[in-house]
């Protein structure tokens, strides 16, 4: 089964050429117990290594189950050794961090059998040597033969095809060499076992065959053998063997663990550079979340807004810009001039009036080439020229509006978000809301608002009140909705205006959530002020076509008729309060009470079911109000004198007997100018559009504006590009009507917020990656320390089948292990930095969280840090799995 044909074994040493064997010949038969004997250095050790395929011959041939091995590559020498050789060294060569169990299964796990099979085998081969109760210690808890057990377990577990033995009693007592020697001669009868030895006395007990060796040749061979078999051909491929990864991660963690100190400081200054650029990556990403929600939040109060009509605000700034083209003519200064800015510029304004088709803007929106749009925007509200009718709903002490405001209309701030400017004492409250419609994004209003009390709306007649981040709620606008005595305040306004001093107030007034969450206001239609009137006084064919039989007459005089009107409205409720969210850079809620769309939907379409509002939608012509058409003008310039004869004689007997009294000394031309100047008179110049406002009609489908809230700052580039697009294609197809302009609010706020965030960070990162380079270098240096700390596990490892590779993986996952462990140390210890750092930022800035380390981040850092390790660590593997397994077995 093995020949050794004229094997020659040369060392060389510089210029010294040692001869360990000369031309040694032998064949062995499948069943021995072979001895080979002879003094230290006449190569006795040279042939063992050579059978085991751990060193290599000069020259001549090795000839295994008749196939030679001149051709044998690594993997062949570490099949062959795995499969078919199995070692035992005379100084154990365990491995001291593996158990029993562990070091008799590495051989096994390198040939790739499944985790039952060895734990089975390994079991098998630790009783058949005695130790089967053993299998939990560790090599340093066992005696000299105990370990010589399992190094002669770990060479049986495989079944091996031949045993080598290097001075297996070398290093035991008499009583514990006999019983190895007693179980090397029962495995002997199964198998070749060839034993290296320098005690003739053992050798002549056990062994069959004896063969001395003398400077490095055969002088003597008690039983030789020669096969008459012709060679035989190597048919087929063996199977190769590999260890897994895991196995590798075992072997090297259990490493690790005997120098626990050691690995720790390791991990710790590798995670160093780690912890710099995590620290910096958990401000950059914390800054860059902040200046997200402020992007969004600031992007949810100043949307691009686009009205059906608006001004080109940069042709208007050229004009005021360009003003002093207005006077460039020389003048003769003997007079004073008159120089008309605001004349001209008025002028000029209605060239820069811009209309915008938002009707078809909408219904582009909504179909599917519109889609992107809502990419990328966190909302699209459609605006309409609707203003809620809201009143308290408790009339005993007199009708109060509290939407338009009576009380802040009284001081110019109207109460709906701007009232005409210069009332008395208007405090800058013109631009002051109380009511106003929420967003149609739950998860925004979420992320600006913290619900305080009760609940966010969930019907469209139910609303929330804002309060500021101190729970407090505008005193003006208190009073505007009655939850304040508004005589208190004219009491006092009037002791100002008297000029008697005031007495600061100490009281703090105050209400509980329970008090607020029981208010409940009533809402009217805009056309429910309005009943119809007959008009039975005036001839229908006199008339025809320009004054109707009824008119609508306001009745918001009437107090009875209101609050019976208010008594049966529809109920507001408030069901939550809502607060700004400590960390929200800005709010899109600017009312005190806030609504959803749903509410304006609600009225818009009531609104258009009401008679009135069918009525002038069905007569454009004719303004309801006055009974009269709209064009008076032309009404007045068609009468004739007959047609008023026919007016007054169809009129009562005691207004004829006046009005013939009254015109009896005019002629018909001065009673036709009588009359056209009284008709004329009642004319208050009302138009068609400004009827159906007052009256709150509005088309859904047709909205007064547009409002679109980008996502953020990118966003808002790439809306701005999409209208371009869409302007562009009207623009080709000649359709100059559909173009649409509008107001860019944060124009003058760009994204390089972003920007000089990322290069700031970028710039930090790469001087803290100084850090992980010399870290990397020091983990470098570790391996390399532990390669030369483990060399003679590398020499057990090869002799047990393990190829280079192998060896390389074992070292890679020592420093993938340490990189993990860096890289997770760094990113924990980062967490813990970033508690007092946000406690230092929260009292300086009063922003909380800012440093925040991101799962990606953690993750990513964790995978830098095990690549660079694993990097950092190749040199060092690579010159382990390249040292000689022979120099590495003699390793002390």
């Amino acid at each position: 089964m093995l020949h050794l044909k004229n094997v020659v074994k040369t060392y060389v040493m510089g210029d010294t050429r040692i001869e360990a064997l000369k031309d040694v010949d032998l064949e062995f038969r499948k069943n021995d117990f072979v001895s080979i004997l002879g003094p230290s250095g006449c190569g006795k050790t040279t042939m063992l290594n050579i059978i085991g395929g751990l060193d290599r011959y000069t020259s001549g041939d090795l000839s295994i189950n008749g196939v030679s091995t001149k051709e044998y590559k690594d993997v062949d020498w570490d099949v062959y050794r795995n499969n078919s050789i199995g070692f035992v060294f005379q100084s154990y060569n365990l491995i001291s961090h593996q158990t029993v169990f562990s070091n008799v299964e590495l051989a096994l796990t390198l040939a790739g059998t499944s985790r039952e099979e060895r734990h089975k085998r390994v079991v098998e081969v630790l009783e058949k040597v005695g130790l089967g109760d053993q299998l939990n210690k560790k090599p340093t808890q066992m005696s000299g033969g105990q370990m010589q057990r399992v190094a002669i377990a770990r060479a049986l577990v495989n079944n091996p095809e031949i045993l080598l033995a290097d001075e297996p009693t070398g290093a035991l007592d008499s009583k514990t060499s006999i019983q190895i020697m007693e179980l090397l001669k029962e495995i002997a009868k199964d198998r070749l076992v060839i034993m290296v030895t320098h005690n003739p006395t053992i050798a002549e007990k056990y062994s069959t065959r004896i063969i001395q060796l003398l400077d490095g040749k055969v002088i003597d061979d008690t039983s030789p053998y020669s096969s008459k078999e012709e060679a035989k051909k190597r048919t087929g491929k063996r199977k190769k063997i590999s260890m897994s990864f895991m196995t590798a991660l075992s072997l090297s963690f259990k490493n690790l663990l005997t120098k626990k100190t050691r690995t720790m400081l390791t991990a710790f200054a590798g995670s160093i550079g780690i912890i710099g650029i995590a620290l910096i990556l958990s401000l950059s990403a914390g800054m860059q979340a902040y200046v997200d929600n402020l992007e969004r939040d600031t992007l949810s109060t100043y949307p691009l807004e686009l009205q059906s009509q608006t001004m080109n605000m940069s042709g208007m700034m050229s004009l005021m810009m360009d003003r002093n083209r207005w006077d460039a003519e020389p003048r003769e200064l003997d007079k004073v001039y008159a120089n008309n800015i605001m004349t001209n510029m008025i002028q000029s304004a209605s060239t820069q009036i811009q209309r915008n088709d938002l009707a078809r803007f909408m219904q582009y929106l909504e179909s599917e080439d519109g889609r992107q749009f809502h990419d990328y925007t966190s909302t699209i509200q459609y605006r309409y020229d609707v203003e809620l009718q809201l009143f308290k709903p408790n009339t005993a002490d007199g009708i109060v509006q509290v939407n338009p405001s009576d009380f802040m209309s009284s001081f110019g701030g109207g109460g709906g978000g701007g009232g005409a400017p210069g009332g008395f004492m208007n405090f800058g409250m013109g631009d002051m809301n109380i009511w106003s419609e929420m967003l149609d994004n739950q998860d925004l209003l979420n992320a600006q608002y913290d619900v305080i009390a009760g609940h966010w709306p969930q019907t469209f007649n139910e609303a929330v009140i804002v309060v500021n981040g101190n729970n407090e709620i505008n005193d003006m606008v208190l009073y505007s909705l009655g939850l304040l005595d508004t005589g208190e305040f004219d009491e006092l306004m009037q002791r100002i205006m008297r000029g008697e001093e005031i007495e600061e107030k100490n009281e703090e007034t105050s209400f509980s959530y329970e008090e607020l969450l029981t208010l409940t206001f009533k809402l009217l239609l805009n056309t429910d002020y309005y009943v119809r009137e007959d008009m039975e006084s005036l001839d229908s064919q006199l008339l025809d076509g320009f004054v109707a039989e009824h008119r609508w007459v306001d009745r918001r005089d009437d107090d009875d008729y209101m609050r019976d009107l208010i008594a049966n409205a529809l109920d507001i409720r408030i069901v939550g309060i809502i607060r700004p969210s400590e960390n929200a850079a800005a709010t899109s809620i600017d009312g005190t009470i806030a609504y959803t769309s749903a509410l304006l939907d609600y009225v818009i379409e009531a609104i258009l079911e009401t008679d009135i509002a069918k009525e002038q939608l069905a007569n454009p012509e004719i303004n309801i109000f006055t009974g009269f058409t709209f064009d008076v003008e032309g009404f007045v310039e068609s009468l004739t004198i007959d047609d008023i004869n026919v007016f007054i004689a169809e009129l009562p007997v005691e207004e004829q007997a006046q009005l013939q009294a009254m015109t009896a000394d005019m002629s018909d031309e001065e009673i036709l100018a009588m009359l056209a100047e009284q008709i004329t008179a009642m004319d208050d110049r009302a138009i068609y559009e400004d009827n159906l406002s007052v009256l709150g009609v509005a088309n859904i489908n047709n909205p007064s504006a547009i409002r679109l809230y980008p996502k953020d700052f990118n966003s808002k580039n790439e809306i701005e590009r999409l209208i371009a697009e869409y302007n562009r294609t009207h623009e080709n197809e000649g359709n100059d009507e559909f173009i649409i302009n509008y107001t860019d609010f944060v124009g003058i706020m760009t994204s390089g917020i972003s920007s000089v965030i990322n290069v700031v960070s970028y710039v930090l990162i790469a001087f803290v990656s100084i850090s992980l380079i010399v870290s990397s270098i020091m983990i470098a240096i570790i391996t390399y320390i532990s390669v030369l700390e483990r060399t003679k596990e590398i020499g057990i490892l090869r002799s047990i089948g393990a190829s280079k590779k192998d060896i390389t993986r074992v070292f890679n996952a020592e420093t993938f292990i340490e990189g993990f462990v860096a890289g997770c140390l760094g990113v924990g210890i980062t967490m813990l930095l970033n508690i007092p750092i946000n406690i230092v930022i929260k009292s300086l800035t009063d922003i909380s969280g800012l440093s925040s380390l991101p799962i990606y981040g953690a993750i990513g850092l964790v995978i830098i840090s095990v690549i660079l390790t694993v990097i950092a660590g190749f040199i060092p593997s690579k010159m382990a799995a390249k040292k000689d397994p022979v120099v590495a077995l003699r390793t002390e």
